[in-house]
């Protein structure tokens, strides 16, 4: 199989290109490096089969020629993290929305399978836990720019099934739930990343809100093996998939596991939502999926439990420090 992988460099990204060359497939990536890394991918550079392409997906000659030369693209290009998002909504829904409008046009033409990258935060403020993928997506209010990701991703999940509906573009859409592991950054705020630096530096561990919010965290691993099993399924064409683990944990009770495990003194502090974030930052009180359509359709099943991918990300991190 011949892989294009916006967004290679990534976290993600760069998980799925070296499990993708593992499995002797071709791997082509593009990311303009605007919150992925080329320390990411450098264990991947000479390998068999790999190419890297430092640009923007907007920059459509390049990006109509790296379709042309694939089977498959996993358009993972996106802006992240709550942080970029609350601060840049215009660099998030531009980048969000277009950037898939892109990617579907010009993968339209050959009429390649394209994988959507969407998240778990489509489902807004939801009480109906555990969430479905044909279940209600309730957002805030548009004067809340945190609700502007969510949108943007649920415009690009309209926008596939609609190349699928009306071209026969051959699309499958996956909602990642917290997704978790090494390569992570703490750079725009995911949690995980952001308690094991604070621990191991011994700096107070910020709990943002009440610590009572709850979340799944899915080991990477785990994740990227789906999506190569995905797009090798023809009974995914057409479908939105949840992925991750249905393991909930509330934030605070993550930060008392990871200062727990590193053996951290730090101190595990709140930080209300208008100081971490903006006034009248909202936040979604529990988000947990239902998996029980990728365990029909693939057979998925979460391999790491949250105590497995807290001492990766922790021995991960550790390795990373710079020496005292």
């Amino acid at each position: 199989m011949r892989a294009l992988i916006t967004g290679g460099a990534g976290f993600i990204g760069s998980h799925l290109a070296e499990l993708l060359l593992q499995q002797g497939d071709e791997v082509s990536i593009i990311d303009n490096l605007s919150t992925g890394s080329i320390d990411n991918i450098a264990h991947l550079k000479g390998r068999p089969g790999f190419q890297y392409t430092i640009d923007t997906i907007a920059n459509e000659p390049l990006l109509a020629e790296l379709i042309d030369g694939c089977d498959v693209v996993f358009h993972l290009a996106a802006a992240v993290g709550v942080r970029l998002i609350v601060e840049e909504p215009v660099r998030t829904i531009e980048t969000n929305v277009h950037g898939t409008e892109v990617v579907l046009k010009h993968a339209n033409k050959k009429k390649k399978l394209v994988l959507v990258a969407s998240t778990s935060e489509v489902y807004g403020k939801s009480v109906q836990v555990p969430f479905s993928e044909d279940g209600d997506l309730q957002l805030g209010a548009t004067t809340r720019h945190r609700w502007a990701y969510a949108c943007s991703k649920a415009i690009d999940e309209f926008l596939a099934l609609a190349y699928w509906k009306e071209r026969k573009l051959p699309v499958i859409i996956v909602r990642l739930f917290n997704t978790v592991g090494p390569r992570q950054t703490s750079r725009y705020g995911m949690v995980l990343p952001t308690f094991v630096r604070q621990a191991l530096a011994g700096q107070p561990m910020t709990v943002h809100g009440d610590g009572t919010q709850s979340r799944c965290f899915g080991y990477v691993g785990d994740i990227v093996g789906a999506l190569a099993r995905l797009v090798r399924e023809p009974a995914a064409v057409g479908e939105v998939f949840n992925i991750g683990n249905d393991q909930e944990i509330t934030i605070g009770a993550l930060a008392s596991k990871v200062k727990a495990m590193t053996g951290s003194a730090s101190e595990i502090v709140t930080v209300p939502y208008d100081v971490a974030y903006e006034a009248g930052f909202e936040d979604m009180a529990r988000r947990v999926p239902d998996l029980s359509k990728i365990r029909r359709v693939i057979g998925y099943e979460p391999r790491l439990s949250l105590d497995e991918i807290i001492a990766e990300v922790i021995e991960f991190m550790r390795e990373r420090r710079p020496a005292a």
